[in-house]
């Protein structure tokens, strides 16, 4: 038989003995350090956290209320190691256990760089750092804007430069707080303020080294999002060369230092000059090139430009050629077919068949007649073309031109023929040829689209 186990001097209730040990747990550990790996990271409407953190062989619920998690430099995520403080708390209607968290920090990471992974993660992904929407730089800027603290030493290396290689080009200082509280405020107005007055071509925003922590302001997403939404280009000179902030992947251009970014901006005016009188004497010496070649042409088209005269003289020999081949052709065909004819004749005769021989000898009219009518019908075709061709020559012969009232002008004594007021000047004696006669003159006034040259 088994034993009646023995009536304890208390009995409690379910709900004494949640209260129990939620006293006794949350007397014994007010606050604890607590590490461990996140799983089943989840943020409600509410805003809170809420986790679990585990190890090899256990696991423990975690939450952390909105108002201790919006002060966090980085955003939970699962498989992340983590440290954390916080007190147990028990829940005594479903008599389980939690830690309440009040800080939290990733293993082995600053806060800071996780956050800076992670925001550059999320802009990355965006498309915030895509080359597409990078903005070029001006060639030569008339005005540059300089987003910076105004008591430190990048104004003075960055007005040392462009006064040592373009000096005369000023530079809007738009002063701002690059560290501590309000600096994010103040860098974002300044990008927004420059964007409105449209004042600048480029703008550089700049500061000098520092930790991580000194340069957070240009790790902040509101900084970001200002750089890339910007329609003036900006060159971001943040930090050493070593350095690297989340606006140096936003801005249009990073520069490993403030002097740097000057650099880029600016080009040296002695070295301007110099390519302009190189380009200069580039395009002086390829124009000469130019119109020697396109005077060699003129006088190769010139040399093969024949007489309109002489092109009217080789049409009329030509057709006289093909009239003279056409009535010998002619001829040719009377003569043999009289020829036909006499042998028919004789033959007719031999043979004494006097039908048959008038017979022939109307046909023979007949052929005879309708010959005559070919050949005056083909000489009357023939002068009618001659004379249409004549017409054609004699329109295009200059002096029937010069006949309707048209006049050609040459320089003197050159004889270049004018086509242009601005080839001649006030003074320049000049030949006008006519349909009969020429005349000399002298350049007495000059008019151009009915207005006086002087």
């Amino acid at each position: 038989m088994p034993k009646t186990p023995q009536v304890l001097a208390h009995i409690y209730t379910v709900s004494e003995l949640n209260h129990k040990i939620k006293a006794i747990l949350e007397h014994n550990f007010p606050f604890i350090w607590i590490t461990g790996e996140i799983s089943n990271f989840r943020m409600p409407a509410s805003g809170h956290f809420y986790l679990t953190l585990k190890d090899e062989t256990s696991q423990i619920q975690t939450v952390m209320f909105r108002g201790q998690n919006q002060h966090l430099k980085f955003v939970p995520e699962d498989g992340m190691s983590v440290t954390g403080l916080g007190r147990i708390s028990v829940f005594e209607p479903r008599g389980s256990y939690q830690v309440i968290l009040e800080y939290l920090e990733p293993k082995g990471v600053g806060a800071l760089q996780v956050a800076f992974e992670q925001l550059k993660k999320k802009l990355d992904n965006e498309g915030l750092f895509d080359d597409q929407y990078k903005k070029p730089l001006p060639f030569l800027p008339e005005k540059i804007g300089l987003i910076t603290s105004p008591t430190g030493a990048v104004v003075h290396d960055i007005l040392h430069v462009v006064k040592r290689r373009f000096p005369g080009i000023p530079l809007d200082i738009a002063p701002v707080r690059v560290q501590g509280d309000g600096a994010i405020a103040d860098i974002v107005a300044a990008v927004e303020l420059l964007n409105r007055l449209r004042s600048v071509d480029v703008v550089i925003l700049a500061r000098g080294g520092g930790s991580l922590e000194d340069l957070q302001a240009f790790n902040s997403e509101a900084v970001a999002r200002a750089v890339f939404a910007s329609e003036i280009p900006i060159i971001s000179a943040v930090g050493h060369e070593t350095d690297y902030t989340i606006s140096d992947f936003t801005a249009d251009m990073r520069a490993p230092t403030p002097s740097a970014a000057a650099e880029l901006v600016v080009p040296i005016k002695g070295e301007l000059y110099r390519k302009i009188n190189e380009s200069k004497y580039l395009i002086i010496l390829n124009l000469q090139r130019y119109i020697k070649n396109y005077r060699s042409q003129i006088g190769s088209l010139r040399e093969r430009l024949a007489d309109p005269k002489k092109k009217l003289s080789d049409h009329r020999l030509k057709l006289d050629e093909e009239a003279g081949r056409l009535i010998r052709a002619l001829m040719n065909q009377i003569h043999m077919r009289r020829e036909r004819l006499a042998w028919r004749s004789d033959k007719l005769s031999y043979n004494n068949p006097s039908y048959y021989v008038t017979k022939l000898k109307e046909k023979l009219d007949r052929t005879s007649t309708l010959l005559q009518q070919s050949i005056r019908s083909c000489v009357s075709e023939r002068q009618a073309r001659l004379r249409e061709v004549n017409a054609k020559l004699d329109s295009l012969n200059p002096t029937a031109i010069l006949a309707r009232g048209f006049s050609i002008t040459r320089t003197l004594p050159e004889t270049t023929i004018v086509r242009d007021s601005a080839a001649v000047s006030l003074g320049q004696a000049l030949e006008i040829v006519l349909a009969r006669g020429t005349l000399t003159c002298d350049v007495k006034e000059k008019f151009k689209n009915g207005k006086k040259i002087i």
